[in-house]
């Protein structure tokens, strides 16, 4: 299986002097994986420690952090010889064992020449108590479920995916069917590596169905076990509330929906643990559309997404039958499937934040603002081909942005300043050269 984030783990390799590298996303999105392939296919020798209930790892880490004392016990746990120059060592779920954490301050600093890369679920990371976490002395690498790009090469069309990558939409359009149907896969099976591995050896979608429902069990049962008990329930009513938002006609969230006289405050704890461990995604409104987005972040207002699609479709049990009709997949659940497949594919563009905007009466939104380095860009979701965007007209007359791009079941088609791309094309916004005249 291909994952784009190799080429990125290859680039911090040719660094002169890499920090240890975190590689941070929720559990079953294919870190473990990443992280030994990458030992395979760039390294002479690859040493994994998963420390996990590991015993002599949390004994080995609470000494001193003196490096070579613990590349000695690494090199006896592992039964080898540990050479900097050739060998990468594998630390995964480090934030079971938070001295581990620490020490990677002082293998970058006194002991440069280790080449670390590590993976956590988020799982305690982020809160847990007593970690010094060492700021400024690793970098960090986000991986989420496979984009569609991804999806479509672990399918065995890769030609399709470099078609999009090309940006050639006159080819793009002739075989517009076959990224349709595709796409339609995609959002039944979604990029959860084990359930995309399934379906592309053997097409079996229950297969794939009882995948997703595994991993969505193993998601509830992660919750008792790490998260604090008294938020346990809080978090489950979140999670179980997300799709129920995501069909709502305005998919702000509403904390009414979880119970009656539900507040914020109530559920804050809740929402940091799941959006921490990378289970949801919050795109909160922008009050502008003005550089920077943050500076005009709506904290009350945001909309939830889950980190998948797949896992989206498995939740709200859609049935495959509507694979087979036209596009009623696409606008089912009120366009939900279609808006958390967008914004799971801009989650996959590096250094872009994701914003949408709603005027003051709530009359008018668009769905997502992204940043494009020296432009706020809009992007309206259309789960259909019909064109007609109220929303994107009135921002485009109050705010005269330089460029937009309307997303729909529509062929590729440039106007003025705007662009209309099909959905299939979505990731293709992060190539740098689909924004209309008038754009970056």
């Amino acid at each position: 299986m291909y994952r784009a984030a190799i080429e990125k783990l290859k680039r911090w390799k040719m660094k002169e002097a890499p920090k240890p590298l975190i590689i941070r996303g929720a559990r079953q999105v294919g870190k473990t994986w990443l992280m030994k392939e990458f030992g395979k296919s760039a390294y002479e020798n690859t040493v994994y420690i998963g420390f996990e209930n590991n015993r002599q790892m949390k004994e080995l880490f609470s000494g001193d952090m003196a490096i070579d004392r613990i590349v000695t016990g690494l090199e006896l746990y592992a039964g080898r010889k540990i050479t900097p120059e050739n060998t990468l060592l594998v630390f995964d779920e480090i934030q079971e064992v938070p001295a581990a954490l620490t020490s990677l301050k002082y293998f970058n600093e006194n002991a440069p020449q280790y080449r670390i890369v590590c993976a956590g679920s988020l799982l305690g990371v982020a809160l847990h108590p007593g970690t010094s976490f060492p700021v400024g002395k690793v970098e960090f690498l986000d991986l989420f479920p496979l984009s569609f790009s991804e999806f479509m090469t672990a399918m065995g069309k890769e030609r399709f995916a470099e078609l999009l990558q090309k940006g050639d939409f006159e080819l793009t359009t002739t075989f517009k069917y076959e990224f349709i149907d595709l796409l339609k896969l995609y959002y039944y099976v979604g990029g959860m590596p084990e359930a995309v591995a399934s379906f592309a050896g053997n097409r079996d979608f229950n297969e794939a169905r009882e995948i997703q429902r595994r991993i969505l069990a193993a998601y509830e049962q992660d919750f008792s076990k790490h998260a604090p008990n008294e938020i346990v329930p809080r978090i489950r009513m979140l999670w179980n509330s997300v799709p129920a938002q995501l069909t709502k006609e305005n998919k702000k969230f509403v904390y009414g929906v979880l119970k009656e006289g539900a507040r914020a405050k109530e559920y804050e704890m809740a929402m940091l643990w799941l959006a921490d461990c990378g289970l949801v995604y919050k795109v909160h409104r922008a009050t502008a559309p003005r550089l920077p987005l943050k500076a005009y972040e709506d904290l009350k207002a945001f909309k939830l997404f889950l980190l998948d699609v797949g896992l989206l479709s498995c939740m709200v049990r859609l049935d495959q039958r509507l694979l087979l009709e036209g596009g009623a997949l696409f606008t089912e659940f009120k366009g939900a499937l279609t808006e958390q497949y967008v914004l799971q594919q801009l989650k996959t563009i590096e250094d872009v934040d994701t914003y949408y905007w709603t005027n003051e009466r709530g009359g008018a939104e668009i769905d997502f603002l992204v940043d494009a380095g020296d432009e706020v860009v809009p992007v309206e979701v259309k789960a259909e081909t019909n064109l007609k965007a109220k929303s994107l007209k009135t921002f485009c007359e109050k705010f005269r942005p330089k460029s937009a791009i309307r997303v729909s079941m529509a062929d590729y088609k440039r106007e003025e300043r705007l662009l209309n791309l099909p959905l299939y094309a979505v990731e293709t916004i992060g190539n740098g050269g689909v924004l209309p005249e008038g754009g970056n």
